[in-house]
């Protein structure tokens, strides 16, 4: 796994699937300072166990994606067990502002995996209504660049981020992957605006419409190269019915589209 401390690097992006969604093309996304943002844990780390839950638990292992390439060290914590496949795990690495999708105890790239018992310490969120008020939004959200001056990019708030209650997922137009940032931070900073909701009214629901779910299905996606990728649907936004989370089988990243006209 690439590292880019604290940035969207180009090396931190995979092939581009071709599919349609919330977003599509891929473009290098300079660096974004991270909040700092203290875990609690008191116990020393043990060795890991698929036995017992270790959603809200900090983790760390050593990765060696094969025989020739170095070993590097990853802490990390992890945010949900998947339903559809309870072997995957979302996990929000320390440093790295995209979220991703491992089978940490089944991948043989993840080594010497041991955890810190226990969840993590619960955070009180100071505005509920601000919380509320992004989930589901089209967002500009300001970046910092290499000369200092900050890049403007579009995209949507998914939800707040299981475990991590001062954290929001978040998907980009430029950059359909699934991230992380203290989106509240951001906004109190200067660095997000909220955008007009779009005029699409096809995605409009109303209250207590129940929308059919494509959630374990399984997808095909062909590459701009012509390679078909195969992937799983696992998990619906709330927020916004018709996007969702895509987990492929060739990438240990998360993506996000939007699967009407897809």
């Amino acid at each position: 796994m690439e590292c880019p401390y604290r940035s969207r690097m180009n090396q931190h992006r995979s092939k581009d699937t071709g599919a349609h969604g919330v977003a599509s093309g891929r473009s290098v996304m300079k660096k974004k300072s991270s909040h700092k943002h203290k875990h609690m844990h008191h116990c020393s780390p043990v060795s890991a166990s698929p036995s017992e839950s270790i959603v809200g638990c900090r983790i760390q292992h050593k990765w060696k994606e094969d025989v020739f390439s170095p070993v590097s060290w990853w802490t990390g914590t992890v945010l949900v067990q998947v339903p559809v496949n309870s072997s995957l795990y979302l996990i929000k690495y320390d440093g790295v502002d995209c979220v991703y999708g491992l089978e940490i105890f089944k991948d043989r790239r993840v080594q010497n995996l041991e955890i810190s018992p226990g969840e993590i310490a619960s955070f009180r969120v100071s505005d509920t209504r601000l919380a509320d008020q992004l989930l589901g939004r089209p967002v500009a959200h300001l970046f910092e660049t290499d000369d200092g001056t900050k890049d403007e990019w579009r995209g949507l708030v998914l939800s707040r981020a299981p475990s991590m209650p001062a954290w929001f997922f978040i998907t980009y137009e430029k950059d359909p992957m699934l991230y992380m940032y203290q989106l509240m931070q951001d906004y109190k900073d200067g660095d997000l605006r909220i955008l007009p909701d779009s005029d699409d009214q096809a995605e409009l629901k109303e209250p207590g419409e129940v929308c059919d779910t494509l959630v374990g299905k399984q997808v095909e996606c062909m590459n701009k190269d012509g390679n078909l990728r195969m992937g799983t649907i696992i998990q619906q936004v709330q927020a916004k019915p018709s996007v969702y989370f895509i987990k492929f089988d060739d990438d240990y990243h998360i993506y996000v589209y939007d699967m009407v006209g897809s």
